[in-house]
């Protein structure tokens, strides 16, 4: 028997998606291309584009959202990076890993939300050795078993917090794909 390339358990992820607008279906159609095409889609190595993983994380109840503050662009998002090797060519378990360092908060998969829940493909300025790049970003629902361990690693944020969704929307106003995230999200967790 042989092994599947990597590309293929990233395929199926993305063939089973069902886009809610008109930018999320671009990103799909692109993202799916970029599934076929690059030689390996998970590798930060890939010089044009590579993916991501990145996940909302709710407490328990459905009723707060953790946001994290991101160090260089000073911006509130959704917890999430890079694939590592370690994650199996998994992309929920790269987001769990991500959600899990950036957080401090051990999380699971939500049981009712779609796998992946949102897909988003963005642009990455140059810098240093990197030079600009798509960020092919699969993003996933989880659930914060204790949400009273939310911290944040300083090597990867510059803040963690517990938000009501009103106030989580209000604090990405130019942000209509996290937007998009967040409004599915709560959608699935009742909270909508």
């Amino acid at each position: 028997m042989t092994t599947p390339a990597p590309s293929e358990p990233l395929r199926a992820l993305l063939s089973a998606h069902v886009p809610r607008d008109t930018k999320e279906q671009e990103d799909l159609a692109l993202m799916r291309r970029f599934a076929a095409e690059l030689e390996q889609p998970l590798s930060r190595a890939q010089p044009r584009a590579h993916f991501t993983a990145s996940a909302v994380v709710v407490d328990p109840s459905g009723e707060r959202v953790a946001l994290v503050l991101h160090g260089k662009l000073q911006r509130w998002l959704q917890p999430g990076g890079h694939v590592e090797e370690a994650d199996g060519g998994c992309l929920e378990t790269s987001a769990l890993r991500e959600v899990r360092e950036e957080t401090g908060c051990r999380v699971a998969l939500h049981p009712r939300a779609p796998r992946p829940l949102d897909v988003d493909v963005h642009g990455i300025a140059a810098r240093k050795s990197e030079p600009e790049h798509l960020h092919l970003d699969v993003r996933f629902l989880v659930v914060a078993e204790n949400p009273e361990a939310l911290l944040h690693d300083p090597n990867e944020s510059a803040g963690a917090q517990w938000l009501g969704w009103d106030e989580a929307l209000a604090r990405t106003q130019g942000e209509l794909a996290l937007r998009r995230l967040l409004e599915k999200a709560r959608a699935v967790v009742g909270q909508g």
